[in-house]
């Protein structure tokens, strides 16, 4: 059963799952803001563990956050379930838990995104990851905002 969204979840780290590429971002709840980190190569959807371990070391998430690319009728796709699989591996290596939000057309905002800002569309040579990973996380943080308590009551 997976863990309920308290205040203890503060950091949060997004993921946009690519079986090439893998997009990285960091979020607050306390601001409710995220940005992208970075992209790390994958195997057949398996990351690169050595360079994950380093930015969980280094940005000591509370949390992870991993987009389910859904088909558009709601269906899940062989991407879906793999992003699931990846989700549950990050809960089981680092101990902290590890939730899925539909991440339908993130990339394509991703995308849209980039190219407002100047990106000549080469996708390949100069992908937009963890832009996407970022509209991802943003998406997550809007439905579990972190509320202040009132200690006036």
């Amino acid at each position: 059963m997976l863990e309920p969204v308290t205040e203890k979840i503060q950091t949060v780290l997004g993921f946009d799952f690519g079986t090439k590429r893998i997009g990285i971002a960091t979020g607050q709840r306390q601001t409710g803001g995220s940005h992208g980190l970075t992209c790390i190569p994958a195997r057949d959807g398996i990351p690169n563990w050595e360079k994950l371990d380093a930015i969980v070391k280094e940005w000591q998430p509370d949390a992870f956050v991993v987009g389910l690319p859904i088909n558009m009728d709601g269906t899940d796709s062989d991407m879906s379930r793999r992003a699931n699989k990846f989700s549950n591996r990050l809960h089981g290596r680092y101990g902290k838990p590890s939730y899925t939000i539909d991440e339908r057309l993130s990339t394509f905002e991703a995308k849209q995104e980039a190219k407002a800002l100047g990106h000549k569309g080469h996708y390949k040579s100069d992908p937009v990851d963890e832009l996407a990973a970022s509209i991802i996380l943003q998406s997550w943080l809007s439905q579990h905002p972190l509320i202040a308590q009132d200690d006036t009551a």
